[in-house]
């Protein structure tokens, strides 16, 4: 076991959960065993919610601009230690290091905008009337919790850690049992960083935790990200019991490509959307739609498609039951009539021939009603659906439940901004096979892919993580009164 028992971290110590409950973690590269994690119970989450409601009254009252110098503070530490953070992701999460890299370096990105919330939330004070003063001021919610994914172990956190945070919450953070690692190192910098105790907490643990943090009274809103089927649990059980929620759910994202796409970028970038983190992440390629005549670029496709080599420019997949589940899905396209054009079934990598790797897939002529065209296969696999027309296009994507990402490639204007308008997503691409926005612009998806109101990162996280508070003041006697003082 190359790592200590995972803990839970409460209060700014590390400490052991108290069930009995245990489980492996396991390295998908190499089926290596990681560490092993006792599994959290209610009591633990209770110690962990007291803790944070006992830190929220100092936390709170700092003065934002002091808060955030805990995260200066801490994008500093995340710069010094991005190597070491980069290999802990890709050995629990099987990324290459390069994805993990990556990662890490957005993670800092998401910290800086955190450190500019001081000028974003400075509130608003209007006279409103002779002498009649109304204001604004974005106040903290209290205790909050934030339930992330096994696909972005550092990434995710990140996402939603340093605003929530930052504009004067304290936070319980349950991450992926499947990838607890990262979290347990963000809570060492964080602390480094000068973070009080309590205002940062983690519970490990499994579904039974996530129930029991949309079942907690003393917690007031749960940010989730995950599949769809559960996303839309945790929103319905959270919200029943009154509590804020933003739940990001699973996609199946289409790109258009047109006869007129530039054939080497499109090829390129279809290729790194499909493949990247092993298309593990919701806004990888699934489906491309083609367009028309356009099999000069499917050709570049398949050529960019076969450099992508499991283990050394593409990771594995979580775990053998997410390889098994995803080679199915092939098959089963396969037997329905599809045809492979790269099969990356059941690849060979040397030295880690126990790792979990499925290489990339491109499958064509499938139809709309197949599995593979209409279901999440979370893995380095893309569909290419044939049509004639944008709108015949534009009808598949839209019937699609999801809509998080859409992208299309063309060096036509027109038809980029009509798809841009008619493509039920909320997240668009011209050109872009990963249309994810940068900071401060959020980052969400549209119609099973979340929800909840509002986005979970950039700005229209604040209005999620805090509540409006608005005074009226008159303090002169001698005003004019109106109707309005």
């Amino acid at each position: 076991m190359k790592y200590p028992e995972v803990q839970n971290f409460i209060n700014g110590v590390f400490t052991n959960a108290s069930s009995n409950r245990q489980m492996e973690v396991i390295s998908p590269i190499d089926s290596t065993l990681l560490a092993v994690m006792t599994l959290s119970n209610k009591s633990d989450l209770d110690r962990a919610v007291k803790a944070a409601a006992d830190a929220f009254p100092g936390w709170s009252k700092t003065p934002i601009k002091e808060r955030v110098q805990v995260f200066f503070r801490y994008k500093t530490l995340l710069e010094k230690h991005m190597v070491e953070l980069s290999r802990l992701v890709q050995e629990e999460n099987g990324k290459t290091f390069d994805e993990a890299r990556a990662e890490i370096e957005k993670s800092i990105e998401l910290t800086e905008f955190a450190c500019s919330l001081p000028q974003l939330v400075t509130g608003e004070i209007l006279e409103v009337s002779r002498g009649v003063e109304c204001r604004t001021e974005h106040i903290p919610l209290g205790v909050v919790a934030s339930i992330v994914p096994f696909n972005f172990p550092s990434m995710v956190p990140n996402w939603t850690l340093p605003n929530a945070i930052a504009l004067g919450n304290c936070m319980i953070m349950k991450p992926s049992e499947k990838v607890p690692l990262s979290c347990g190192k963000i809570a060492e910098l964080l602390k480094e960083a000068g973070l009080p105790d309590g205002v940062f907490n983690i519970i490990q643990g499994d579904s039974e935790m996530v129930e029991a943090i949309c079942d907690h009274s003393g917690i007031e809103a749960v940010s989730f990200v995950g599949s769809t089927k559960v996303a839309k649990i945790v929103y319905s059980r959270a919200t029943s019991n009154y509590k804020r929620c933003i739940a990001l759910g699973g996609a199946k994202n289409h790109l258009l490509v047109l006869p007129d796409a530039i054939p080497q970028m499109t090829a390129a970038n279809v290729a790194a959307s499909m493949s990247g983190c092993a298309g593990q992440r919701c806004m990888a390629a699934s489906v491309m739609l083609a367009v028309g005549e356009v099999d000069h670029i499917i050709e570049k496709i398949c050529d960019e498609v076969r450099k992508i080599v499991p283990g050394v420019n593409l990771g594995a997949v979580i775990n053998k039951e997410s390889k098994d589940r995803i080679e199915n899905y092939i098959a089963e396209a396969e037997k329905q009539g599809a045809k492979i054009l790269v099969d990356g079934r059941n690849p060979k990598v040397d030295g880690k021939e126990k790792g979990t790797y499925v290489g990339p897939t491109v499958i064509d002529f499938v139809t709309p009603e197949m599995a593979v065209a209409r279901e999440e296969i979370f893995g380095p696999v893309i569909s290419i659906i044939r049509v004639n027309t944008v709108d015949e296009a534009l009808a598949i994507e839209n019937a699609n439940p999801y809509g998080n990402a859409a992208s299309v490639f063309t060096q036509n204007g027109g038809v980029a901004r009509y798809i841009i308008e008619h493509a039920s997503a909320g997240m668009i691409g011209v050109n872009v096979g990963v249309p994810v926005p940068r900071e401060p612009f959020p980052f969400g998806g549209w119609n099973e892919s979340k929800f909840g109101v509002g986005d979970i990162t950039g700005k229209s996280s604040i209005e999620f993580w805090t509540k409006l508070k608005k005074s009226t003041t008159k303090w002169s006697p001698e005003a004019g009164v109106n109707w309005m003082s």
